[in-house]
């Protein structure tokens, strides 16, 4: 079996490779994609890191390709929808970097807190000036982490072992395990007014993007500091110039950008801010870890073994998959609105399936893809079909999964419950005889909703006119609507209103909804 590799890997990793006898390891670096579509036929496995593009050209000319593997978390140089339809599994190396990070995330909160950069530049220069350099302690201050998985964990030891108090803000973890770990668990808004540090470390989502700006600074203690290496884009960097201007920040510690490298950054000319070319992963044993982790994970799958962190397949023995494969999308989807559905803490998950189709199968497989969905909104490229479970029990979630061979009100179907500190949510889907899934109820509400693409979900009264209110004011935004569908409880009632729309809706047009009589709250749903 042959494997190239296109992207620099350590020899540690090339080593395990090679050893095996079954294998014939290439490695060509930087190879342009029409060079790659011509090549890629030859080879069972790709291995890459971030500069090689695997797109849907070069993977459909990849008849024997088995497995690409990511030598790093990020993903967004292949098109993992592309090669699942293929058939080849995408995986990456998820856990590599988790220290390096989390080391890079305490040498910037020191370098920021004691002045280091400008006192070395000064220094250099000649200049003895030790006043203009005061610094500030970490010991007993408060330290606010957005994102407490595996690298907020570690920041949050190392933080502790300086004396800070630690704070987070993380809608995916009980707070029963946060105070296993010494975290007080608190909600968004708290966070940003008590921390006297704040530190990011979650993937770039939809729901991340810009997650701080104007509104965020201006919730924030005066005199706060920043630190961010996790994601460029997380952080609105004109408004963090403008809250440091005011005085609000007093100082950023930044490895990521919003453009990389950046370029006419605000940022990049404030004494107050710290900066590093997104350095986060990079030393000699991240780049040796997630080297040797995607070499094992590779050569485990082209010798028939086991798939760790795949992205794109559970383990489904292969003459299932072909029944299960509809389903599984169903399930995942169902994962997805519920997130994005579901508001406060997550607690627990009850899954039902509903049919006699279930009695005789394996639903563990569906149950994953569930969790997958439901976690990835925020997790991103870190969550996948063989971690997921594990990462819902290591957050203190509760898994309750039944089967049924009564069929209610559907024939056969998945109804999933989320229970959260602020309330549950109760999503049924089903398959139609196509095969297309279907949501058919949510909470008591019984509909018929195509789950794709961008959704709105209005949970509104029913009462005339809201429907062509709705119309009119995406009409307005130029906002086409694909599909719409109701349910109600009782006529004058509470009632759900749930569209698929062809185009992003902007949080002016949500505001705008939301504002609407007889509106009672609007969801936004990507899938």
């Amino acid at each position: 079996m042959k494997i190239l590799v296109s992207d620099p890997l350590a020899e540690e990793g090339l080593k395990i490779l090679r050893e095996e006898k079954e294998f014939e390891v290439e490695v060509k670096l930087k190879q342009p994609e029409e060079v790659l579509k011509e090549i890629i036929k030859d080879y069972d496995a790709l291995i890459v890191r971030s500069e090689t593009k695997v797109t849907a050209g070069v993977i459909e000319r990849a008849n024997r390709l088995k497995v690409i593997g990511r030598a790093g978390v990020g993903l967004d140089n292949i098109d993992v929808e592309a090669a699942t339809k293929k058939g080849v599994i995408v995986m990456n190396a998820p856990e590599g970097n988790t220290i390096s990070t989390a080391e890079h995330t305490m040498s910037l909160m020191l370098a920021l807190s004691r002045n280091i950069a400008r006192a070395d530049v000064s220094l250099k220069r000649g200049e003895w000036e030790r006043k203009k350099f005061m610094g500030v302690e970490l010991y007993g201050k408060v330290l606010g982490i957005v994102g407490l998985g595996r690298i907020g964990r570690e920041v949050a030891k190392r933080a502790m072992s300086f004396g800070m108090r630690v704070i987070a803000y993380d809608p995916y973890l009980a707070g029963e395990k946060a105070e296993s770990l010494g975290v007080e668990l608190v909600d968004w808004e708290e966070l940003l007014k008590k921390s006297d540090y704040i530190s990011f470390h979650v993937p770039l989502t939809e729901e991340t993007k810009h997650m701080v700006s104007e509104r965020e600074f201006a919730l924030m203690k005066k005199g706060v500091r920043i630190i961010n290496c996790a994601r460029g884009g997380i952080i609105d960097e004109s408004a963090l110039a403008k809250a440091i201007a005011e005085g609000i920040v007093e100082g950023a510690a930044l490895d990521v950008f919003e453009q990389e490298p950046p370029q006419n950054s605000p940022l990049l000319k404030l004494d107050k801010v710290v900066i590093t070319p997104h350095l986060g992963a990079s030393t000699e044993e991240a780049q040796i870890n997630v080297s040797v982790d995607i070499a094992r994970q590779v050569k485990d799958v082209l010798l028939g073994k086991s798939v760790r962190n795949a992205v794109n397949f559970p383990s489904v023995e292969a003459h299932l998959l072909a029944l299960l494969r509809p389903y599984l999308t169903l399930s995942e989807k169902l994962g997805a609105m519920h997130t994005q559905l579901s508001q406060g803490h997550i607690k627990e998950v009850k899954i039902k399936y509903i049919g006699q189709t279930w009695e005789k199968l394996d639903t563990q497989p569906l149950t994953i893809a569930l969790l997958k969905g439901m976690l990835s909104p925020i997790l991103q490229e870190t969550v996948n079909f063989v971690n997921a479970p594990f990462i819902a029990k290591e957050r203190g979630i509760k898994i309750d999964e039944t089967k049924t061979t009564e069929t209610e009100d559907f024939v056969q179907a998945i109804a999933a419950e989320m229970i959260t500190d602020k309330g549950r949510n109760t999503i049924t889907g089903t398959l139609f005889v196509d095969n297309s899934a279907r949501i058919v109820k949510i909470n008591e509400f019984y509909v018929e909703a195509i789950p794709q693409g961008v959704m709105l979900i209005l949970y509104n009264w029913d009462k005339p006119g809201v429907v062509g209110n709705i119309g009119t004011i995406l009409g307005k935004n130029n906002i086409n609507i694909a599909g719409m569908t109701f349910g109600r409880e009782k006529p004058g009632g509470k009632a759900i209103t749930v569209l698929n729309v062809d185009s992003p809706v902007p949080e002016n047009v949500l505001k705008q909804l939301k504002a609407t009589e007889n509106i009672l709250d609007v969801k936004l749903i990507r899938l």
